[in-house]
């Protein structure tokens, strides 16, 4: 069984609200004065990173995908649209039969990207393009944003799994999109079901302080957790006294117990603590697990400490800090008439202020030194250079209207820490800095 396929409250049956008012106003004047059949480039890319990020991450892209299938006027949104004289009548027949039949081309789910990356091209008429930017950037800048912590994160925990816990700090849909994104950078498991449900991610949990607190005492609480949950089980400690539960702890699932979770004061201290403690109580292979309101520089001032996970919630999906990337949907080329044949001329808004933007339909490659790590992210528009045709990053995502690059979260999570290996070493550092590539336009 696929749960992907069985849906759930998270999925919602039609994406096509998910947009704002004047895609559809655009719209209706386009069908009116005879542009919106136009062969359209629109682009993906975002002028800068975040302050003080040495990279990027793409993540979102599957659920872009899924988007785009499920972007559909039924009846009843149909009908929203005019009771509200949104659009008019021409419009809303339009729409009835609305099913994107262009290409989308991209960087690949948990690659890594820099200013100026196209990080993706949608390619078809005006009218079927344009109705598809604000789903596609609310998709793109959250995910993304939730990725790039959870990559900085996991670099600054090592080989330590990270668990991701942030469902209770977010939004209920946009907390299962973060534990995917987070699943992507490289955390290893979730505390939210529906994320594991939707997208067989790894769940995991056992008790809070609310179970300890109802019971008269901690070993009773303590003893109930292990009868119903074995050994293996992981005991919050730091409810009352945390060297006085360790003891508990031990006492009543013996030397075998699992692990024990520590979530408030100073952690380095008492984690060296706790572990001396274990280990002269005989409980030597129990490992331990730390959570409060951590992120990448906590994790970072823990490497010495003898912790054996993390648990991360509200800093993770707030993006540390940085919750959107700032990616931006712009056409950048169009047809000069509505003929199917007519030739694409570049297109870019002129502006003033850091708003500006290249026109063209563009290939993107990373050019990489004699070692293999990557040296510049190269852009251009027209032909690609032979020494950069086998290091090309845009893949076909969707041909014709169909899907034809959809795979296993598991790919993206793969990609993204080959990705990661392939840059300078200087990326992972979390001392603030530019771009650890720079962009080159050819």
């Amino acid at each position: 069984m696929n749960p992907a396929d069985l849906g759930l409250p998270v999925d919602v049956p039609s994406t096509a609200l998910f947009t704002d008012h004047y895609e559809l106003t655009m719209l209706q004047a386009a069908l009116a004065n005879g542009t919106a059949d136009r062969r359209s480039v629109f682009e993906v890319f975002t002028r800068r990173l975040p302050e003080g990020r040495r990279y990027g991450v793409v993540a979102g892209t599957g659920r872009v995908l899924d988007a785009v299938e499920n972007f559909r006027f039924d009846s009843a949104v149909l009908e929203f649209l005019r009771e509200r004289a949104v659009v008019d009548m021409r419009t809303l027949d339009w729409l009835a039969s609305y099913r994107f039949s262009g290409d989308i081309w991209g960087y690949p789910e948990g690659e890594v990207y820099f200013p100026g990356s196209p990080i993706l091209r949608v390619e078809g008429s005006f009218a079927e393009c344009v109705l598809l930017e604000t789903v596609i950037l609310s998709i793109l800048n959250h995910d993304s944003a939730i990725a790039a912590a959870a990559s900085r994160m996991s670099s600054a925990a090592g080989d330590r799994p990270l668990i991701e816990m942030g469902a209770r700090r977010t939004h209920e849909l946009a907390a299962v999109a973060s534990a995917r994104a987070a699943y992507v950078g490289g955390f290893a498991s979730t505390s939210d079901l529906a994320a594991g449900f939707r997208y067989g991610i790894p769940t995991v949990g056992t008790s809070a302080h609310a179970f300890t607190l109802v019971h008269d005492s901690e070993r009773d609480a303590f003893t109930a957790q292990v009868a119903s949950l074995g050994r293996g089980t992981t005991l919050l400690v730091d409810t009352y006294d945390v060297a006085e539960a360790v003891r508990i702890a031990v006492e009543v699932a013996g030397p075998d117990l699992g692990a024990v979770r520590i979530d408030s004061g100073d952690l380095l201290l008492v984690a060296h603590r706790v572990r001396q403690q274990l280990d002269e109580l005989g409980a030597t292979s129990t490992r331990i697990v730390v959570t409060s309101d951590l992120d990448e520089y906590a994790i970072a001032s823990l490497a010495a400490a003898p912790v054996d996970a993390y648990g991360v919630g509200t800093q993770l999906v707030t993006g540390s800090g940085h919750p959107t990337c700032s990616m931006v949907y712009k056409l950048v080329a169009r047809a000069t008439s509505a003929d199917p044949k007519a030739a694409l001329a570049p297109v870019a808004k002129k502006s003033t202020g850091g708003k500006t933007s290249i026109g063209g339909r563009k290939w993107a490659a990373r050019r990489r030194d004699a070692e293999g790590v990557a040296e510049a992210e190269v852009i251009g528009v027209g032909p690609v250079p032979s020494a950069l045709a086998d290091q090309q990053l845009l893949t076909h995502l969707v041909k014709a209207g169909e899907v034809v690059a959809r795979e296993p979260l598991e790919a993206a999570r793969d990609r993204h820490r080959a990705a990661r290996a392939g840059l300078p070493l200087s990326a992972t550092q979390l001392s603030r800095g530019e771009a650890v590539i720079p962009t080159e336009y050819a």
